[in-house]
């Protein structure tokens, strides 16, 4: 089948083109570098020509609370727009575990007008809530740094390897429509600081991690167990040390 992914050439979108292509589908990559933009609309109608399934696995280039909200309203109205017109059958979207939980978050209430609108298109869809990749403890550090020193909350997080993720969207992608959420987190539970030195550790960097009770997660404010999965989720298999180790 023709599968068109939205952020088809960042981290995840890359994978995930290459995943469906190597089980035989025609997978295509849609970004601005290839010429389609979901905020302007330009390309959509051209490239969603005969897809069955589109996966959106696009992000915001900026986290400020307005931009973001503004990217996700705009690139979305459109996509689904498009979608319609064309006739696809099912609209895949990443999105992360604790979403509806982290709402004091400019980016994830961002997120979840996102996910609103896909519910209320009437395009059959999957949402997959992924936890926070590996890849992104630096970014994670970056935000809560002040000096040397980076605060994080005493909260755990379920961390998980970027091709985990991708291979759950792709199987999302070429199966039924589940209209609702799947979610899928790595196989460890650490506390946040913990996952942090590890992965600043992986990169040599020195930084001082410190919780603090009133410390916050972009923006918000979490209970202990906010970024963790519920018991249905899918668990998989790669493991941190595993990761970091392929890293040096």
């Amino acid at each position: 089948m023709k599968v068109v992914v939205i952020g088809g050439t960042g981290l995840i979108g890359s994978q995930v083109v290459a995943r469906l292509g190597e089980h035989g589908h025609e997978a295509v990559p849609a970004s601005p570098n290839t010429g389609v933009n979901t905020m302007t609309g330009e390309g959509l109608a051209e490239v969603l020509r005969g897809a069955s399934v589109v996966v959106d696995v696009s992000n915001s280039p900026s986290f400020a609370d307005d931009a973001v909200k503004e990217f996700f309203r705009t690139s979305t109205s459109n996509l689904l727009k498009a979608e319609a017109e064309a006739g696809v059958g099912h609209h895949v979207a990443l999105s992360v575990v604790g979403t509806d939980r982290l709402q004091a978050s400019g980016y994830f209430q961002a997120k979840q007008a996102q996910e609103d609108m896909i519910r209320d298109s009437g395009i059959p869809y999957s949402i997959v809530h992924a936890t926070q990749f590996f890849e992104f403890a630096k970014s994670l550090a970056d935000s809560a740094t002040e000096g040397d020193t980076v605060t994080v909350a005493p909260i755990k997080i379920q961390p998980i390897f970027s091709g985990d993720v991708a291979a759950t969207v792709g199987r999302t992608a070429v199966g039924a429509p589940v209209n609702g959420t799947v979610e899928v987190a790595g196989p460890d539970v650490f506390r946040l600081e913990d996952f942090i030195r590890k992965g600043l550790a992986v990169r040599d960097d020195t930084r001082t991690v410190v919780t603090d009770p009133n410390g916050l997660y972009w923006g918000a404010a979490l209970q202990e167990s906010d970024l963790l999965p519920g018991a249905d989720a899918r668990i998989a298999e790669t493991r941190f040390d595993e990761w970091a180790a392929g890293q040096r």
